[in-house]
């Protein structure tokens, strides 16, 4: 074919031509896999660009980023003509005029590296190419990066195609507007709006000509350029750049001069810097979208999406600072108690030895290193107890420590933790979540994560079934000891509860005052008579979905759960029996806020108007019964204009666990708190109760948000029933003070009292039943599901009550006036 042509330089030259094309279609069709991936023209139409996607409030408060590449993209119009200039002048000086590749500076590049002077020819197109299309990544490179040369020279082919792809797609102002989105300018900061965010605290359009000289300066390489760290090489890059802009006549002389004596003038401003989301918020709403993006094709990390939470920005704030405060005072009071001695114990209070190593020996880590030392066990000792520098958490601020492994271990687990949330169960928005006390030395989330002992905060699901099976609030049981035979396992076993301070009243009681006091043998006889399948099936139809074991000493809150799972499930009273999926995102819309997708609570019916109002009047005994466990409430400034609060404490044995479940008219509440290693407790009711642990938290919080008329929540009763009330229920225990002198108090205990029903409830100080633990013995007087350890005998301290009555008194007569 090339013999016809006679002249030999044109057959040279044809022939020369024919194996360049050959080569160039060899590379975009990425023949043999010898030259790796080429973008497509879909790929050319549609670039990735890799945006960071935006998480707000509800109330529009940007809250943080997911992001691999940090970047905020911008448009044509947000960049000034110096900023173009600058990056012309330095880059690429007959941009506007080639199409893609200037051939005239691959000819001076090629002479230039000849004769020892290695000068680049890429085009800013060229450089768009690059960055947008990772045409150097290993995946993109084929057979031939193995071979030094070749690979070089087929990168810069490779970037060619696409540079002209790119120009045969795009006008040259576009791509002006791709290369700034896209350049990177180290420490994970990606386009220009991100960095002249980060350098100098402004908006790409109030740019000055000598800091946007200092940002296109940095693009040569932005780690020897940074202005942070190598101040005086930054500066030297930047008048380069300016004097550029002079050479070609974008700044003359006496504007050069001006520019180029500034200092650099950095004003840092604050961009996040973690793509993971550095807060428990963020990362609970990566998982809450993890399915979803999957499902549409969505990179959280990379779509530019701009996600709108529930969550409100006030509330947010309040129950953060609510709980640091309170988690400050708590940690002290546990430090306190164990002053002098290792916190780590059995249920029958001997301390745990070797606890640090025990632990360690259950981490993943731990399994590495018995196979880097052969299963030595001197070599692990030894690096177990290696110290070396680190910071840990502290209340007031990062502590410089130096501890071995085994010190971090028996640290941390001194710490306390905590998990809220907030939820308004008629719309199904979460308000609320704080995970933790502090994501970057916690990150397990303590909202739906983690599962925890219920203890009392699980009867009212006994008392729920109870109300199903057609009792009312008003019937009356007795506080008095009871045996409940089961079988389990194939075993026979017998169940005896015991109440808080080991003894029985011998009072009957309505279900409103059992279940506000909290008393555990009536809840037991409760749940006997019903079936404690029965409180399964109703704590699961309402909205518990952890796996629950249906023995007796289920309504005493023996399961683990979560906060998130109980908050939904107390939804379901306030919501009149509507049952509501809490939602963490209201809408995902693309950067240029084009809708993507608005979501909706699902909802269900599962319990009738009446049964549902019913059980919030059940719960405002708590607070209204004599003996009530929240009454610990009227410390805090929420009892105005007839405000109503329901509510209920609970605490797992031996004070691991202390849970506080709050309901307004407006929301439903829950806190945890314990730590993490369950064997570190508390010693005493009076500390470790959850009245004493999670109750405060809510106090704390629902005052700073009736004191903020902003939020829009305010003081108010429970609304009144829209449907006839066919039970009995308005049966409020009476106060009435005990004449504790009628009979000796040494022998109260042995009093045989065969009647004393009509024995009213004397005003005492409100103590909690705890939560059995389980896989405990079979034997009598313990809890075969899960032995009831009950607390302490409590100070009734019968003076603090009434002065507490008198503050109620007090604020009421305000209110009313």
């Amino acid at each position: 074919m090339f013999r016809e042509i006679k002249n030999k330089p044109v057959r040279y030259f044809a022939i020369l031509l024919y194996f360049v094309i050959l080569f160039f279609c060899a590379i975009e069709l990425n023949f043999l896999g010898l030259f790796g991936y080429s973008p497509t023209h879909r790929d050319i139409e549609t670039p990735n660009m890799r945006i960071a996607s935006e998480l707000y409030t509800a109330d529009g408060k940007l809250i943080g980023k997911y992001y691999k590449e940090n970047r905020t993209p911008i448009e044509f119009n947000q960049l000034t003509p110096e900023t173009i200039n600058a990056l012309i002048a330095t880059e690429d000086v007959r941009f506007f005029n080639h199409w893609g590749v200037d051939i005239r500076s691959v000819f001076s590049s090629a002479l230039s590296t000849a004769s020892g002077d290695k000068r680049g020819a890429s085009t800013i197109t060229q450089q768009l190419a690059k960055n947008l299309y990772r045409t150097r990544n290993n995946k993109n490179q084929g057979l031939v990066r193995y071979i030094p040369g070749v690979r070089t020279i087929v990168y810069k082919f490779k970037e060619w195609i696409t540079a002209m792809k790119l120009e045969g797609e795009y006008s040259k102002q576009e791509i002006l507007t791709l290369y700034f989105n896209t350049v990177p300018f180290g420490n994970n900061t990606f386009g220009l709006k991100t960095a002249a965010k980060k350098y100098f605290n402004k908006d790409t359009e109030k740019l000055s000509v000598d800091q946007a000289a200092l940002l296109v300066g940095m693009l040569k390489a932005s780690t020897t350029y940074n202005p942070q760290y190598y101040p005086e090489r930054a500066l030297e890059r930047r008048n380069v750049v300016l004097s550029q802009m002079e050479k070609y006549n974008y700044l003359d002389k006496q504007e050069f001069q001006k520019y180029s004596s500034r200092p650099l003038g950095l004003a840092l401003g604050k961009v996040e810097d973690d793509s993971r989301g550095d807060s428990y918020l963020r990362s609970a709403v990566a998982r809450y979208l993890e399915d979803w993006a999957e499902e549409n094709g969505y990179d959280l990390y990379e779509s530019g999406l701009k996600i709108y939470t529930t969550i409100d920005s006030k509330l947010q704030k309040y129950a953060e600072e609510a709980v640091a405060e309170q988690m400050k005072i708590l940690q002290r009071r546990l430090d306190n108690q164990w002053q002098g001695q290792k916190p780590w114990r059995t249920s029958d209070g001997k301390e745990i030895e070797n606890f640090a190593l025990k632990a360690a020996q259950r981490l993943p880590y731990y399994d590495y290193l018995k196979n880097k030392y052969d299963n030595n066990q001197d070599s692990i000792n030894y690096y177990l107890n290696l110290k070396k520098d680190m910071k840990v958490f502290s209340w007031n601020g990062e502590k410089e420590v130096r501890f071995s492994t085994l010190d971090s271990i028996e640290y941390y687990s001194k710490i306390l933790n905590t998990g809220m949330m907030t939820l308004d169960p008629f719309t199904g928005h979460i308000k609320v979540w704080v995970g933790g006390i502090d994501f970057d030395h916690f990150k397990f989330d303590h909202v739906n994560q983690s599962k925890r002992q219920a203890g009392s905060t699980f009867k009212p699901f006994a008392y729920l079934a109870a109300l199903e099976s057609g009792m009312s609030p008003c019937d009356r049981f007795v506080d008095k000891p009871i045996q409940i035979a089961y079988d389990e396992n194939n075993e026979h076993k017998v169940w005896e509860p015991k109440n808080s301070d080991y003894s029985f009243s011998w009072q009957e009681m309505t279900l409103r005052h059992a279940m506000g006091k909290s008393v555990n043998s009536i809840t037991a006889q409760i749940t006997e008579q019903v079936g404690w399948d029965k409180v399964v099936k109703y704590a699961h139809q309402v909205g518990i979905e952890s796996p629950l074991k249906a023995v007796p000493s289920v309504s005493l809150g023996s399961n683990d759960v979560t906060v998130f799972e109980m908050v939904k499930a107390y939804g379901t009273f306030l919501n009149k029996g509507i049952k509501t999926e809490p939602i963490l995102v209201k809408r995902i819309t693309d950067h240029n806020g084009h809708l993507i997708e608005e979501f909706k609570a699902e909802q269900k019916r599962v319990l009738s108007e009446e049964i549902a109002w019913l059980m919030l009047y059940m719960f405002r005994g708590g607070m209204e019964e004599p003996g009530g466990t929240s009454r610990s409430l009227w410390e805090w400034d929420l009892w105005k204009k007839g405000n109503q609060i329901g509510g209920k404490t609970g605490t797992s044995s031996d004070f691991v666990d202390g849970w506080y479940m709050g309901i307004t008219k407006d929301l439903v509440s829950g806190v945890w708190v314990g730590a993490d290693e369950r064997s570190v407790h508390f010693r005493t009711s009076g500390t470790g109760e959850g009245a004493h642990t999670a109750l405060p938290i809510f106090g704390k919080f629902m005052e700073k948000v009736y004191r903020d008329p902003s939020t829009g929540y305010t003081y108010g009763p429970f609304p009144k029933p829209t449907v006839e009330i066919t039970r009995e229920y308005n049966c409020v225990t009476p106060y009435v003070e005990v004449d504790t002198t009628i009979t000796d108090s040494v022998f109260v205990d042995s009093l045989a009292t065969p009647d004393t029903s009509a024995i009213q409830t004397p005003v005492e100080e409100p103590t909690e039943e705890r939560a059995p633990q389980q896989n405990n013995q079979t034997e009598r007087n313990q809890n075969p599901a899960g032995n009831v350890q009950p607390e302490e005998p409590v100070d009734r301290r019968t003076r603090r009550e009434i002065n507490r009555e008198a503050r109620r008194q007090k604020r009421q007569e305000q209110s009313n006036n």
